[in-house]
């Protein structure tokens, strides 16, 4: 088992996501980087869409009960594994009393916990991750227990990948969305050549820009979102949508993200900055 002594500030059980169900109104859910999800889950020799734990700017206090073997990936949150620091897409071995921490943000914001086989979490819709009002838990809380399977021996084909994540890239490739062409040229001088700022309105159902466009006044019907669905509201903002966000809308659907610029803006922060780039532009 896995004791949960401190929960940090936003911590949850996430998978590959919950698909098949957008047609009655359930979002995918599941990590909010598949990047650093996938090569975790690679390290440690898991199936593709095994649970994991998804840590948000402020780690937990764990203990571990059994043995097993761990993975870290994503953001780097100064981890420790009993007061001696670890390092992020490397496995290493814990034993019953081990106790795993964090510290201070260094970057992205978004680290990943793994353990071989994974946890042994709720499965509701042929998903394990957490979203109201699906699951009985959103998040971890204080004196939670988390069961996994006891490992003793595990010899991994790779033991350790020497990944450094670019969290620092403001980028973010995209492709044009359904309403692309209710942009005129202003605002498309502005969208693609102007950087924006992420607000402080921002979690795993959207993210809102600060910068604003030149507003509209088109008005569509209500229609199908997908995860990395740029929104174009009709006083100008930006909001794109996450992996929990509503899967219809009434707004314009302008851009939508490329799977590496959804990873990308899962890592960033209030106050961080990127910049659109179509995906067929050529420089």
């Amino acid at each position: 088992m896995l004791k949960v002594i401190k929960a940090g500030f936003y911590t949850t059980i996430q998978d590959a996501g919950r698909f098949g169900y957008r047609n009655k109104g359930v979002p995918i859910s599941g990590v909010m980087d598949n990047e650093a999800y996938n090569k975790v889950n690679g390290l440690l020799e898991n199936p593709t869409s095994t649970p994991i734990l998804e840590i948000t700017m402020m780690g937990p206090e764990l203990v571990f009960t059994q043995p097993t073997f761990i993975c870290l990936g994503g953001a780097d949150l100064s981890a420790q594994l009993n007061k001696v620091s670890i390092t992020n897409y490397k496995i290493y071995k814990v034993n019953a009393g081990d106790t795993l921490r964090f510290g201070k943000l260094n970057t992205g914001l978004r680290c990943y916990l793994g353990v071989k086989n994974g946890f042994n979490a709720e499965i509701v819709l042929n998903s394990a991750s957490q979203y109201a009002p699906l699951t009985m838990a959103v998040k971890l809380e204080k004196g939670d227990v988390l069961n996994y399977g006891a490992v003793n021996s595990f010899q991994p084909k790779i033991s350790e990948l020497k990944a450094k994540e670019n969290y620092a890239k403001e980028t973010l490739l995209v492709d044009r969305g359904p309403e692309f062409d209710l942009l005129n040229d202003h605002q498309l001088a502005h969208l693609f050549s102007k950087q924006f700022t992420i607000a402080k309105e921002n979690n795993r159902m959207a993210y809102q820009l600060h910068e604003l466009l030149v507003g509209h006044n088109a008005s569509i019907l209500t229609a199908a979102t997908q995860p990395g669905t740029v929104q174009f509201t009709p006083a100008g903002r930006l909001i794109i949508l996450m992996k929990d966000g509503q899967t219809t809308g009434g707004y314009p659907r302008i851009l939508q993200l490329r799977p590496e610029a959804i990873a990308l803006l899962a890592q960033k922060k209030h106050q961080d900055k990127l910049q659109f780039k179509l995906a067929d532009t050529v420089f």
